[in-house]
């Protein structure tokens, strides 16, 4: 049996409530942003069209819906609502919610426990709903806006289906404020800009949309507001970042990826989000160094300085002033040829080493500073390569039990055009002195 409408104490219904509360969604036709989900065709569509749920957990950023989503669910599938936030609940309230699960299931009626940033009970606490959720006692409906993957146990997500919700577009937060107009008979005082300013400071989260909006229709002003004035009224939504979790990682994945694809623009884009959103400006030189060597390597020898000129910069001066000298390096980076040729070559060097073990290498490489190991022929026929025509001796330097491997390939960009020329020349040189070198 669905919970139904909630009842209101006495006093209640003459309470305020704030708009966002006022225009929460009566029915799942009417959630916006989250047609891929529930539009005909979608998998919860097609879940609430059977009648039968799955537990599942829905994420997504704060302020798409996926609170009022659960609700809706338990409506639709007239199972019990029971909700709670891992935030304020622990094991206790756990367990009276399975006890009041059990007792109606006895009675022929199930339960949907909704646990809102589910991501915030701990490992034990998690493994805790595996026999309720695994016996049917309750379909569990978590909520969390970070990574499952990350931060929920394997046990209980291979229970559970995740469904990704979106954060809510530029039509999807307009769809809310025109909903909100209607509910207030009031026209929001905006002109067309500071409406699109406000849509962009929401950045996705429809229920500060409607907060913001809130704080406008309060005004006493006669007059539309432009961008300007907007800026003054109300207070900006801080970007969604958290430098411990998945923002982290796919701030940096951008800043890097672009990189590679030679985008400077996007990279400057990239760094500024994570710079505004408070990473920690040494992570990103660290990143930028690694870039140097793994995806600039030598097409541009000069990458490398860049990038660690930028890092020491960056510590002399601190911000901001040190953040101009990390964005140089992005530009520079960008902008470089680029070759992964050496981090290929040391991924192969490293494979075959772990195949081949440990041979010994060629005694004719090997120094002999004791008499016997000269009796054994170490260092025997070496060839002093200065005191060879061409400074070349062809010698080969690989254990003699292994036929030889080229690992390192020069791309034909950039300074290791130059280095694949050196190493035809030398491949050359190492084929007309033979097998055994020039020693």
């Amino acid at each position: 049996m669905s919970s139904g409408p909630r009842q209101e104490g006495l006093f209640e219904s003459s309470a305020p409530r704030p708009l966002a509360d006022r225009l929460r969604p009566q029915d799942l036709a009417e959630i916006v942003g989250q047609d891929h989900l529930l539009a005909e065709g979608g998998a919860l569509r097609r879940m609430t069209d059977a009648g039968r749920l799955a537990s599942m957990i829905l994420w997504g950023p704060p302020g798409c819906g996926k609170t009022t989503i659960a609700r809706l669910l338990a409506d639709r599938t007239e199972l019990e609502f029971e909700p709670l936030s891992a935030v304020f609940s622990g094991v206790a309230d756990l367990r009276k919610v399975f006890e009041r699960a059990k007792a109606r299931r006895l009675s022929g009626h199930g339960t949907l426990l909704f646990i809102d940033e589910i991501h915030r009970f701990n490992r034990a606490q998690q493994d805790g709903f595996l026999p309720y959720v695994e016996d049917g006692t309750v379909i569990l409906v978590g909520a969390t806006t970070e990574n499952p993957s990350f931060e929920l146990n394997a046990a209980l997500l291979s229970r559970c289906q995740v469904f990704v919700l979106n954060r809510l577009d530029d039509a999807a937060l307009e769809n809310l404020l025109q909903r909100a107009e209607a509910a207030e008979g009031a026209t929001l005082p905006l002109d067309a800009d500071a409406r699109a300013a406000l849509r962009a400071m929401a950045d996705g989260d429809g229920r500060f949309a409607l907060n913001l909006a809130e704080e406008l229709f309060a005004l006493d002003s006669g007059t539309a507001l432009d961008t300007v004035a907007l800026a003054a009224t109300v207070q900006r939504r801080a970007p969604l970042y958290d430098k411990s979790q998945e923002g982290h990682y796919n701030l940096i994945s951008a800043l890097h990826k672009s990189l590679r694809g030679s985008d400077a623009d996007a990279g400057l884009y990239w760094l500024a989000r994570m710079l505004v959103g408070g990473e920690d400006p040494r992570y990103i030189a660290r990143r930028l160094a690694r870039f140097a060597y793994e995806d600039v390597g030598l097409a541009d020898p000069q990458a490398a300085p860049q990038a660690l000129a930028a890092w020491d910069c960056y510590e002399r001066l601190g911000s901001p002033e040190g953040e101009l000298a990390l964005a140089q390096a992005v530009v520079y980076l960008a902008t470089a040829p680029k070759s992964n040729a050496v981090y290929k070559a040391l991924g192969s060097a490293m494979r075959s080493a772990r195949e081949t073990g440990s041979l010994m290498p060629p005694k004719h490489i090997l120094n002999a500073p004791t008499h016997l190991m000269k009796e054994l022929g170490y260092g025997k026929d070496y060839a002093y390569d200065h005191d060879v025509a061409d400074g070349f001796s062809g010698q080969d330097y690989f254990p003699g039990a292994m036929a030889r491997r080229r690992f390192y390939r020069p791309v034909e960009r950039g300074f290791e055009r130059e280095i694949a020329k050196r190493l035809e020349y030398w491949d050359r040189l190492r084929q007309s002195a033979g097998p055994d070198g020039g020693g």
